[in-house]
């Protein structure tokens, strides 16, 4: 059987917006082999949002993800490209709403608490509200997981701003602006960094609330590897340092070879000022021009962060220019 396009199917959740008209809430859960859980999923959150439309993107799934989902009630998209960054940026295109509810479709996170982000974020006019996770279940929320996600979580708020704590969870609310200014460059799991960033860095509104987290259901496995997504998020975050902090990136990439330069050249100079000769000619060659390369990576961070502040002009543009719609803004308590 041939299915619409995701552009058709969710043609009609885009009606011309007037004020004191209801919101329009959609529901993300980008999926891979979630048959076990996503009926779930699907049926919790239509019971605790019933205003919502709940939509499953499926990310080349081999079992039975689609049928249960459709089952449900879901409306059912499709990503070919593998990783759930690319699901996410197909979602953020295609669908049109207010407000945007985002969570992972193995049935982890508590569909109970979504209605009250989505106050929140209305009612304190925010962009991002993320639900932080609590779980006394050794097995849902594993040590390793914990620890990385309190060492990433730590290293992107002393660079961008502390103000999240619990940067890779999978379950958030969106303002419109938001989704539809997020550049969404990621292919996996590390599109958390990259959502978390891309609001400290335009210094969005932002907020959190604590949310249950419970563990897989039987039959649901996690595609989640620690050490190696864990290694990724890093390498994303050094990415993304060096993308939206380039000064800073490279003025410590300067200062290791600036000191690098000072420990190999310093004896060559006591010697020098002691016989005027070079005995290791080699090594003053190498201090040379290890403090040549200083100088030039400061240089390039000079250069590199007049550009990155162009492009944050533009992202600041794009995110204004999305604008808040008046059903939204006519729910935002004012003071």
């Amino acid at each position: 059987m041939t299915q619409a396009s995701p552009h058709t199917v969710f043609q009609e959740l885009s009606p011309a917006q007037a004020a004191g008209d209801p919101p329009r809430i959609a529901v993300l859960v980008p999926c891979h082999n979630e048959e076990a859980a996503i009926g779930q999923v699907v049926r919790d959150f239509t019971r605790h949002l019933p205003q919502a439309q709940i939509f499953v993107y499926d990310n080349n799934s081999s079992d039975r993800t689609v049928e249960v989902a459709r089952a449900a009630g879901a409306r059912i998209g499709r990503e070919s490209l593998q990783g759930k960054g690319n699901v996410v940026r197909r979602m953020f295109a295609d669908i049109e709403a207010d407000a945007y509810v985002l969570v992972d479709g193995d049935n982890t996170y508590d569909a109970a608490s979504a209605q009250a982000m989505i106050d929140r974020l209305f009612e304190a006019g925010l962009d991002m509200v993320t639900g932080t996770r609590v779980t006394e279940i050794r097995a849902a929320y594993r040590p390793g997981h914990r620890f990385g996600n309190v060492v990433l979580t730590g290293m992107v708020t002393r660079i961008f701003g502390k103000r999240m704590t619990d940067m890779l969870s999978g379950y958030r609310v969106f303002s419109r602006r938001f989704v539809k200014s997020f550049p969404a460059l990621s292919a996996g799991f590390e599109t958390e960094t990259e959502l978390t960033i891309h609001a400290l860095e335009l210094r969005m509104p932002l907020g959190e609330m604590n949310t249950p987290y419970r563990d897989r259901g039987e039959g649901s496995t996690s595609k989640l590897s620690t050490y190696r997504d864990g290694a990724r998020i890093f390498l994303t975050i050094l990415h993304l340092v060096k993308e939206e902090r380039p000064l800073q990136f490279f003025s410590i990439i300067a200062a290791i070879l600036f000191m690098t330069g000072l420990v190999l050249g310093i004896p060559l100079v006591i010697e020098f000022r002691r016989t005027h000769l070079v005995p290791r000619l080699p090594t003053g060659v190498l201090a040379t021009g290890i403090m040549m390369l200083s100088f030039l990576s400061l240089v390039c961070g000079l250069i590199l962060d007049s550009v990155s502040r162009g492009r944050k002009e533009i992202k600041q543009i794009a995110y204004l220019a999305a604008g808040q719609p008046a059903s939204a803004a006519s729910r935002r308590t004012w003071t």
